[in-house]
């Protein structure tokens, strides 16, 4: 245990200090971010400061990769793609069907080499077995850019990271009565250091953005430690859901909603809930601080029942999402801008 906790504050100093050092050259790297007409933010900003996250979590991982090399050292490579795109990203756009076409090859490997049968008996037992790959393939991608556009206020992004591992790893443990030296408890709680280190640069009025680089790869991860404790049977499919329940909710519903529109979904845009509140209160601190009160009060309760009692567990996850879709959608998800 006190390995982990090292391990877990080590790697929130690498997130913490390799962020300050490319703010503090983001100029000449490229990384500085110009508000525009769809951005929260009314000043330049350095950005790019996700690489931190991504180099904390790769020092985290080093005892899991030590223990158990496969599939560790898989997903580690494949998450550094997904890293490396986000980057490249971050200095120079790249092309949306270009960036979802290499998603869906790398998710898919990751569905390849995953144990999926834990999973997709939760999901049904009628399905083929393709089908259901398919299927988490396509919920990979989606949750991973759904991840990257919920990143678009201060602190948001890593204070959600941060909460799901750190949930997670206390229901695994708490709840299937697991040796605390279990590494791959401790690597989640290591990436969520990670993020931890990060928000403390990244937290209202932010220092410096995650930029796609750090959010897609905290999403990658996120859908990587999904699959992987649902197979070890540490959580269920549903806990999951419910402790993403806020970002996916709020996501689906812009989305969905912006849609029926006919507006272009991959058209950057600021409708999401938390952006139309963050200029309702004139700030983003209050806002991330109600996101992380809904994730603490609410959603880590009903991932808790949903583990304990295994029968209501569908119900928590219904009693989860219908508040949320009542409340996002009075805040304001996928609603028109009001013009000034």
């Amino acid at each position: 245990m006190a390995v982990g906790l090292l391990s877990a504050f080590l790697s929130g100093l690498v997130a913490f200090f390799i962020a300050r050092a490319i703010a503090r050259n983001a100029a000449s790297l490229g990384l500085v971010q110009n508000p525009n007409e769809r951005s929260s933010h009314k000043a330049p900003t350095p950005s790019g400061g996700g690489v931190g996250i991504v180099a904390g979590g790769l020092v985290a991982a080093v005892p899991l990769a030590l223990e158990i090399a496969w599939p560790t050292l898989a997903v580690l490579g494949l998450s550094l793609v997904v890293a490396a795109i986000g980057f490249i990203d971050d200095r120079r756009h790249i092309p949306a069907p270009l960036r979802l076409a290499a998603q869906l090859i790398i998710t898919g490997i990751l569905i390849g080499i995953a144990p999926l049968d834990a999973v997709a008996a939760q999901l049904s037992q009628h399905l083929p077995f393709l089908l259901v790959a398919a299927l988490f393939i396509l919920a990979a991608v989606y949750w991973l850019n759904l991840f990257n556009f919920m990143d678009g206020i201060d602190g948001l992004a890593a204070s959600q990271a941060a909460f799901m591992l750190i949930a997670a790893a206390l229901i695994a443990a708490t709840s299937n009565g697991m040796s605390t030296e279990t590494p791959l408890l401790w690597w989640m709680v290591g990436v969520s250091g990670a993020a931890l280190g990060f928000l403390l640069l990244n937290w209202a009025p932010a220092k410096i953005f995650m930029g796609d680089a750090g959010s897609t790869w905290l999403g990658f991860i996120i859908a990587a430690l999904c699959l992987w404790t649902i197979s070890l049977g540490w959580l269920s499919l549903w806990q999951w859901l419910i402790l993403g329940a806020l970002f996916i909710t709020d996501a689906t519903l812009t989305l969905v909603r912006r849609t029926l529109r006919g507006e272009n979904p991959l058209k950057a845009h600021r409708l999401h809930a938390y952006q139309h509140l963050s200029r309702r209160w004139g700030g983003h601190g209050r806002v991330t601080l109600l996101y992380v009160a809904v994730n603490v009060v609410l959603l880590l309760p009903l991932a808790w029942a949903a583990g304990l009692l295994p029968g209501v567990a569908l119900g928590a996850t219904i009693a989860a999402y219908v508040p949320l879709v009542a409340g996002l959608l009075w805040a304001g998800a996928g609603e028109r801008e009001a013009v000034a």
